[in-house]
């Protein structure tokens, strides 16, 4: 890629929604391996937060063909935001998983359980989505500040 390209604002909202994801992934893999007692399920973490780092690295390459994405600084995050990633990445899967799930289900019963069960995962979405917008964690709608808080989080990830 030349260093004059600039990624597409939907290719830099994807980067972005992988970095969160990955980075989120690999503070809970770092945080649990101290706890694995089993060997076997201990090297397999282990490998899971060494192929995370690489891919962390390699993604976060991409971040100066962000559009408009200058001057990244790096801000002090504290633990909050893991708990805080983590909730958003599971819920936003879980409603995923359930739209899937829906249109794959014949069964009336079991399809209303999953819309109704869709439609809580939404509301918890937001909730959490919106505590980490007004705590600045999660500024949507400014995208170099968004774009920031990727490689921050990035970064804190690989340093643990």
């Amino acid at each position: 890629m030349e260093k004059s390209h600039t990624l597409a604002w939907h290719e830099s909202l994807e980067l972005h929604e992988i970095v969160a994801f990955k980075s989120i992934g690999l503070m809970k893999m770092k945080t649990t391996l101290p706890q694995i007692q089993d060997n076997t399920l201990k090297g397999i973490y282990e490998r899971g937060i060494q192929e995370t780092e690489v891919d962390l690295q390699e993604l976060m390459e991409f971040y100066r063909y962000v559009p408009s994405a200058n001057d990244m600084r790096e801000e002090e995050r504290n633990i909050s935001l893991l708990f805080e990633g983590d909730l958003l990445a599971f819920t936003k899967a879980g409603v995923r998983n359930y739209a899937v799930a829906i249109t794959e289900t014949a069964t009336p019963a079991l399809k209303d359980v999953f819309v109704k069960q869709m439609m809580k995962a939404i509301k918890l979405h937001d909730l959490i989505y919106r505590y980490m917008y007004n705590k600045g964690h999660y500024p949507s709608y400014d995208l170099n500040k968004l774009f920031e808080n990727d490689l921050n989080l990035a970064n804190q990830a690989l340093s643990m």
